[in-house]
């Protein structure tokens, strides 16, 4: 088995493949171009996203040359795999802004820098807007539709499931322009494998067919495990919603906060896959005797570091020790906790807790917030708030003259004043 494909197997990513032996032999053979594929449905991935996003960094580290898909124009109709409803139509313009947001995320886990001759592979960053936008429908339906058939594609899962709801017209396009997709970037790029999450399955699939059909080389797809938690729940979702990595949406500590907090079972898995740390290296916190705290800080350490970088990892690993020491939170065990700053005047004429609590990440609106304070979970400092029609004011700013609020014994959040 070429070692680029078995270090992928041996880190828990592969669930199938269209031919192993044969797509081993391609990557022996010499570097191998290969692509994955990006919506921009948002301005953020969160970390489910990924998966193949971390393989495509080991692959381009054994020398294989990724190409980075982001959909611009496939986001103008939404892809059906996983989903039980349809997307959201977005404007072209949200659409361009959330490209050019999405590949700046990428850049954390793949490298697009100019590569050194014998080094890495050389990775590229594309858009399918470029070729897809300006498709004429009946060429298209002439010369690439004719090659699919709706029988066919209606025994892939990703339909299936869908028909039982309902599914639009313009999603059942989908399958055909992720195919034209690996069409173009064979075509163009000499791309031979397309590598996603298993729910991608049919469409890869129908990609290589299509390639085939139109007189192009023998291609390949090679699909990731869709992650789970040991407790069953998706990868990528936390109390407070997805995982994004866009620190506008999720802060930097609250993501540190999310791998520290992951199940024991979890542990060694999460390293393996969305770590850059050698098996080598990981193989030291697997056994009975390992501290799993440990292997729970090197984790949330690693994966911040590569996603927010390494000062907002130190920032975030700082504040989380004070707090889980229960310390005084100085100056430095603060610095990484997600603030809030209000004014001065205000604090001074005082807000009512619910609202001062709603406007953190602690509590979604006034509700949450009062089911917060009448469940005992409130605290401001080292003082439990009980009475949800509390005035929060001046009197409770700490020796820093700042608010540390927390909710339960771990969420924190910080109030400065200006």
């Amino acid at each position: 088995m070429n070692k680029a494909l078995q270090t992928l197997i041996d880190r828990g990513f592969v669930k199938a493949c269209t031919d192993y032996d044969a797509l081993s032999d391609l990557m022996d053979a010499g570097p191998v171009t290969f692509y994955v594929g990006a919506d921009p449905t948002g301005k953020s991935l969160h970390i489910g996203h990924m998966v193949p996003f971390f393989a495509m960094h080991h692959l381009q580290n054994a020398g294989h040359n990724p190409i980075a898909l982001v959909g611009g124009g496939t986001a103008m109709i939404g892809d059906p795999s996983g989903k039980t409803e349809m997307r959201r139509m977005l404007t072209v313009e949200q659409i361009q802004k959330n490209c050019a947001s999405i590949k700046e995320q990428l850049g954390t886990v793949v490298d697009f820098s100019e590569q050194p001759e014998g080094g890495k592979g050389k990775a590229v960053a594309l858009n399918n807007a470029d070729w897809l936008n300006g498709l004429n429908y009946i060429t298209f339906l002439r010369e690439i539709g004719k090659h699919f058939s709706v029988n066919r594609m209606l025994t892939f899962e990703s339909y299936k499931q869908r028909l039982e709801r309902g599914l639009s017209f313009i999603e059942f396009n989908y399958q055909l322009l992720q195919s034209y997709d690996f069409h173009i970037l064979n075509r163009d790029h000499g791309c031979r494998l397309q590598i996603g999450g298993d729910d991608q399955w049919g469409n890869i699939v129908s990609g290589i067919e299509l390639i085939r059909k139109l007189g192009g080389p023998e291609c390949y797809g090679l699909t990731f495990n869709l992650i789970t938690r040991s407790d069953g729940h998706k990868m990528g979702k936390s109390e407070k919603g997805a995982v994004f990595l866009d620190p506008e949406l999720f802060s930097a500590y609250d993501f540190y906060q999310y791998w520290r907090n992951v199940n024991d079972a979890d542990v060694v898995r999460f390293l393996k896959l969305f770590t850059f740390l050698s098996l080598e290296e990981i193989a030291q916190y697997e056994g009975e005797n390992v501290n799993i705290n440990d292997a729970k800080d090197r984790l949330a350490y690693e994966q911040t570091k590569i996603i927010h970088g390494e000062e907002e990892a130190e920032k975030a690993r700082t504040a989380a020790k004070a707090m889980f020491n229960g310390a005084n939170l100085g100056i430095d065990g603060r610095e990484g906790m997600p603030t809030l700053t209000i004014s001065k005047a205000e604090l001074d004429s005082g807000i009512g807790v619910l609202d001062l609590f709603s406007r953190t990440d602690l509590a979604a609106t006034n509700s949450d917030a009062r089911r917060l304070v009448t469940g005992g979970g409130a605290w401001i400092g080292e003082q439990r708030i009980e009475n949800p029609k509390t005035l929060i004011d001046s009197s409770y700013l700490d020796e820093y003259g700042e608010l540390i609020l927390r909710a339960g014994k771990k969420r924190y959040f910080r109030i400065s004043v200006e």
